[in-house]
């Protein structure tokens, strides 16, 4: 957690840093801070400290991030963060940093990072003595003739001493003689030069050789000292010294010159004769580092190069040349040496701030902070930085060489996750050498994408009756993000119908998708189901979107055909009617029957498996209409029962039957007195007693019975019930998924029948059913039906 927040901390700091370039580029260019150090000194040393200079308190002094640069890639010092010390890398040694240049300082910058901004200073490196006084001859050789006047000056070599100031070379001492002594003359580049005057003329058979011992001493504390043996050789007069042809030679020399390649050539000529005439050339007062550079002939004064020259370590030399003749006479030249700059050093590239990863959608954010320098100088010396045109970064230049790469729009993650970006540093020399800094930069994410479903509504199609837990199908959403805000979890929507409990009948796995029924559905009571999926990533926030999924439930043969009419479980069985006059094609009665299953599982057949006589009635298949087939005869029987099989179209069928009872009469004028079982077998038994008594019955009634049946078939047909017949209510209701027949197919269009039962239990009871047209008349029909007390109990079928 703790990373977490110092990542977020950063992505802030670096998004207010642009803001603060400016400031920091003006801050820049502010006065210098000066510092010292004595050289020499340990690494790790205290320099100085930099809160009070810097403003800062020291916990602020870490959160800007500081860090020391200089120029090129050494790091002499570096900043303590914690507690604002300066502090050395390294032991400073100011004869390497700067050899005889005096003060010794070298530049410094403090960065900041947060916001970015530029502290100038400047380091100073004190001298300390810790370099003897040396001559680089041990033996210093001096022929002087004898006839030379006293009071002449004889110049001798100096002594070298790298340090400075005070503590470089002061003055000079000679062992006491009678013949010499030393005087000190200041050159124009403030080095003192020892000089022997002579005090009294030599006499070389007196003295032909005179040794003295010549000490350098230097100002330090206490003070060193270095010695040199002068060896003084009293030679014949010489009246003639040797004299150079220029007294001041330039040249200039390219710094890739080989070695052994003539730098200059140096005459001098002697009027003398003999030994007197013989010259010599010789280095006069040479440094040490020509002495290292640079070669002369004695004999032809032929300068050569001895070693690689550096133009970006020294520009020029001046060198002392003198000629000697073999009398001791000597003259002098100078020959002042230009070393010409070649494009010899590529820029150099120092990186300072790095960020190797950001977040995507961030605007101009700053990725590197890096200093350019070359070592050459003119064109040589001056750079340009570019970077690749195809890739959304630019560089910033700022101070002192300071440059920022800095993104130029937002970052895409999605598009591009990684860049590879090259830094060129070219010179302007020629020919042009440049420096290539490469760069990784990786995109971090970022969850700037929602989940996509791969439809924006998905259809799945399951069978009813399926096993609890069944996989009925799959939802998928892709998100184009990476790591956790790429991780989509799938849900389940609340239901726009509250009633619906959508929870008890689907769930979804939350990692994949796959959707479950979680117990068997049922068709007929769920046809289509509707509810919402969600897809949520894990980011923060997360993101969602959302996908409608409809669940069809496939009807599956499971319900057999239900018979609404004829009633089966009623007290008494219902007899259809039929006069013995009726035409074939006579309709006797219609099984009207349903089926809860829809499509082809919901086609309902009809078909006669059993009749009391076969052949004298039919039932049409498609729509249970049971019909006379032929013309009846005295010989039919009265009672007639027929077995009706009802079956769907499903696969596998199923099938309900049903039992009519037809009574053939011979007149609707005529009662119908149902007989028991018991009396039917007595009848049979003694014939004659029961055609005595309807036969008596018949003719003694017969005048009643047709009054009564003509003024109930009246009250019958303005009042669209019956009286005289009946069938038993049953008790209790239909289903309510049964009593709709209306888009079943099982009835006929063209018909509508109402079916009148009563609830008088006596043998009275009868059945009416008939037709009504058109059906419009329906309502008038059931409004009827309800006004009348003996069909109180009444249902219409359509």
């Amino acid at each position: 957690m703790e990373a977490g927040e110092g990542k977020e901390r950063v992505l802030k700091q670096r998004q207010v840093l642009l803001f603060f370039v400016l400031l920091g580029m003006a801050q820049a260019g502010s006065k210098p801070r000066h510092y010292s150090v004595a050289e020499e000194m340990e690494s790790g040393s205290f320099v100085a400290n930099l809160l009070k200079d810097l403003g800062l308190e020291v916990d602020q002094l870490a959160a800007r991030g500081p860090q020391v640069v200089s120029k090129g890639k050494k790091m002499r010092l570096h900043l303590d963060r914690q507690t604002g010390d300066l502090l050395l890398n390294e032991k400073l040694d100011r004869e390497e940093l700067c050899g005889p240049i005096e003060p010794c300082v070298l530049p410094f910058q403090v960065l900041f990072e947060n916001p970015l901004q530029f502290f100038q200073a400047e380091l100073r490196i004190r001298d300390i003595n810790d370099h003897s006084p040396v001559f680089l001859d041990k033996e210093i050789i001096l022929k002087i003739s004898e006839s030379i006047t006293p009071g002449t000056a004889f110049l001798i070599e100096r002594a070298q001493d790298l340090d400075a100031g005070s503590n470089s070379l002061q003055s000079y001492t000679v062992s006491p003689n009678s013949h010499f002594h030393l005087k000190l003359q200041d050159s124009s580049d403030g080095v003192i030069l020892p000089q022997l005057v002579l005090n009294k003329a030599l006499d070389r058979e007196e003295q032909p050789e005179i040794m003295l011992t010549l000490t350098a001493l230097d100002g330090g504390t206490p003070p060193r000292s270095g010695t040199a043996l002068v060896r003084i050789e009293v030679l014949d007069i010489n009246d003639n010294a040797p004299e150079f042809a220029e007294l001041l030679y330039e040249v200039q020399v390219p710094e890739n010159s080989p070695i052994g390649s003539q730098v200059a050539l140096v005459s001098a000529r002697d009027l003398d004769i003999g030994a007197y005439g013989e010259i010599t050339y010789v280095f006069s007062q040479a440094s040490e580092d020509i002495r290292k550079t640079f070669q002369i002939n004695a004999k032809s004064g032929e300068l050569l190069l001895r070693q690689k020259l550096d133009f970006e370590s020294i520009q020029n030399y001046t060198l002392n040349i003198q000629a000697t003749d073999g009398g001791g006479l000597s003259g002098s030249c100078v020959v002042f040496v230009q070393v010409i700059d070649l494009n010899d050093n590529p820029p150099e590239l120092t990186m300072s701030t790095l960020i190797k990863e950001i977040p995507e959608n961030l605007q101009e954010t700053i990725i590197a902070v890096f200093s350019v320098s070359d070592p050459d100088s003119g064109d040589n010396g001056r750079m340009v930085c570019s970077t690749q045109d195809d890739l959304p970064f630019f560089l910033k230049p700022s101070v002192e060489n300071f440059y920022t790469l800095v993104t130029n729009r937002a970052l895409d993650r999605e598009t591009r996750a990684e860049y590879n970006i090259t830094i060129t540093v070219t010179d302007l020399g020629a020919p042009r050498l440049k420096t290539e800094h490469n760069i990784t930069l990786m995109v971090s994410d970022v969850n700037d994408n929602a989940p996509a479903f791969t439809q924006t509504a998905y259809t799945l199609f399951v069978r009813e009756n399926n096993s609890p837990a069944l996989h009925i199908g799959s939802v998928s959403a892709t998100d184009r993000d990476a790591g956790a805000n790429a991780q989509v979890t799938y849900s389940l929507l609340p239901p726009q119908d509250p009633q619906l409990p959508l929870a008890s009948l689907v769930s979804i796995n939350a990692d994949n998708g796959q959707l479950f029924a979680l117990r068997a559905l049922d068709y007929e009571a769920l046809r289509v189901l509707e509810f919402g999926v969600g897809a949520v990533d894990r980011g923060s926030p997360a993101l969602s979107s959302q996908a409608l999924v409809r669940v069809l439930v496939l009807d599956a043969n499971d319900n057999s055909p239900f018979v609404l009419y004829p009633l089966q479980n009623g007290s008494a069985p219902c007899t259809e009617l039929v006069p013995r006059a009726a035409e074939p094609g006579y309709l006797v009665s219609k099984v009207v029957a349903v089926d809860g299953d829809s499509g082809q599982n919901a086609w309902l057949s009809y078909q006669l498996l059993k009749a009391t006589e076969p052949g004298l009635f039919s039932v049409w298949a498609h729509n249970g209409e049971v019909r006379t087939a032929r013309l009846l005869s005295e010989r039919d029987a009265a009672k007639h029962r027929l077995l009706v099989l009802v079956k769907d179209n499903g696969e596998p069928p199923l099938s309900a039957s049903v039992t009519l009872h037809v009574l053939l009469v011979d007149g609707f004028s005529q009662p119908y007195l149902p007989l028991p079982e018991a009396a039917a077998d007595a009848a049979q038994a003694d014939p004659l007693t029961v055609y005595l008594v309807i036969a008596l019955a018949s003719v003694s009634s017969l005048f009643l019975f047709s009054v009564l049946a003509f003024v109930a078939v009246r009250l019958c047909k303005r009042g669209r019930s019956a009286s005289l017949g009946g069938c038993s209510v049953p008790e209790g209701h239909f289903p309510g998924h049964l009593v709709d027949v209306s888009g079943s197919g099982t009835l006929s269009q063209s018909y509508q029948y109402e079916v009148c039962l009563t609830g008088d239990p006596g043998t009275g009871e009868f059945k009416f059913l008939k037709p009504i047209f058109p059906n419009l008349l329906v309502q008038d029909t059931e409004r009827e039906i309800k006004d009348n007390p003996n069909c109180r109990n009444s249902f219409v079928f359509s």
